[in-house]
């Protein structure tokens, strides 16, 4: 892990595109500012640990692919 020092105002760039600020330092707690492209997905931590939890969890579920399957093979109602 790279550790830097910054003080409030300071910032780090990353990968040419990427401005991380300090903006403001309040006992234990750092309010950051972060200039990204759009693209680019910016999560808190925890809540990055969640949803790749849920996506864990969704890909072992214990669908009933065989009932899926008869479901779309039902003949569609058409309209009239």
């Amino acid at each position: 892990m790279l550790i830097l020092s910054r003080k409030k105002g300071e910032s780090i760039i990353l990968d040419d595109n990427i401005t991380i600020t300090v903006v403001e330092v309040k006992g234990d707690n750092i309010k950051l500012g972060i200039e990204a492209p759009e693209n680019i997905k910016i999560y808190r931590e925890e809540v990055y640990k969640a949803i790749q939890e849920e996506n864990k969890t969704a890909a072992v579920s214990n669908l009933d692919l065989e009932n899926i399957y008869t479901i779309f093979e039902q003949p569609q109602k058409t309209k009239k």
